[in-house]
């Protein structure tokens, strides 16, 4: 039997979207996720890959989580943070190539939240001395989704076969989620209202990736959808810059939201996730995000382990 070839660094010079990781470094990167968590709960101190190097934090739309956890990942793997005004960066005093022409003259990385994928890509393209993380775009979100499968893997010992289902709008989360899931084996189902469904091109992806028979259906109706799953997955109706369809998507989705009766038609050791932030009383409620089997928290927390991991593997010289 061939032993498996953990990669010491990422073949792509950018981390953009789920796809540009191969199956090996996908999984390599989340064995080392789960290194670096138990290293850091025991104390004691891990890799310093980015000393001396400094990192750019590039923020256009609001940000808890990754924000925070990008910045704590960069510093414990011994590197810097800049973060400089949004206005300045893309606020459009300058091109999106011009601006990166100029960090890669001062920094090794930068970590970038914004509107379009296409935005985000001729950024990268343009930086050739510079690693580009995407922190979320209007289309996908993958370090979330790595936290995603982190989280399951610590909860059920394995990804390969669970069954989880997604409920809601077929949105960036959803996007990436259905990339990671297919890498890891997952059979998912993801119940969306009509017209609000993945994309196809999210859907051709991920067939052509898809390991150990993880599968993909689309569903418009939730409870069916839901029977069985050991995972129930939603996220908020309306996503950033999208907030003036809020009361028409709530119209829309209300038999969408995750609730007791809908929780009860899945597997009783089915966990709830959610990328946060949570609208409690729209897509779901109280009861199921304070539940028992709410690993929503675990989530949040593993976004940091999973970017540590990313940041080591990308930036690695």
């Amino acid at each position: 039997m061939t032993p498996t070839v953990h990669p010491s660094r990422l073949a792509a010079k950018d981390f953009l979207s789920v796809l540009d990781l191969a199956p090996a470094e996908f999984d390599h990167l989340l064995d080392l996720a789960g290194t670096l968590k138990r290293t850091r709960a025991e104390g004691r101190g891990g890799p310093q890959p980015l000393a001396g190097r400094h990192v750019a934090m590039l923020f256009e739309k609001p940000s808890l989580r990754t924000r925070i956890t990008f910045v704590i990942a960069v510093r414990e793997l011994g590197g810097e943070v800049i973060e400089p005004p949004s206005d300045v960066v893309f606020g459009g005093r300058e091109s999106v190539e011009d601006v990166a022409h100029n960090l890669e003259r001062w920094v090794g990385g930068a970590v970038v939240r914004t509107f379009a994928q296409a935005r985000l890509a001729r950024f990268a393209a343009a930086a050739t001395r510079m690693h580009v993380v995407n922190a979320l775009t209007d289309e996908e979100h993958p370090c979330q989704a790595l936290a995603d499968v982190m989280t399951l893997v610590e909860r059920f010992g394995s990804a390969r076969g669970l069954s989880l289902t997604y409920v809601g709008d077929g949105n960036n989360v959803a996007a990436s989620l259905a990339h990671a899931g297919s890498l890891a084996g997952l059979r998912m189902t993801f119940a969306s209202p009509a017209g609000f469904e993945l994309p196809a091109a999210v859907l051709a992806d991920c067939a052509r990736i898809a390991r150990h028979g993880s599968t993909i259906a689309l569903s418009g109706d939730p409870v069916a959808a839901v029977a069985g799953a050991d995972a129930v997955y939603t996220d908020v109706w309306a996503s950033m810059g999208q907030e003036e369809e809020a009361d028409e998507r709530a119209r829309i989705f209300e038999p969408f939201q995750v609730n007791r009766d809908l929780m009860s038609a899945a597997s009783p050791r089915a966990v709830f996730m959610h990328c946060l932030p949570a609208h409690r009383g729209i897509e779901v409620t109280d009861q199921v995000m304070d539940s028992p089997n709410a690993v929503v928290f675990d989530q949040a927390e593993n976004r940091l382990h999973a970017q540590k991991a990313l940041l080591a593997l990308l930036m690695a010289k």
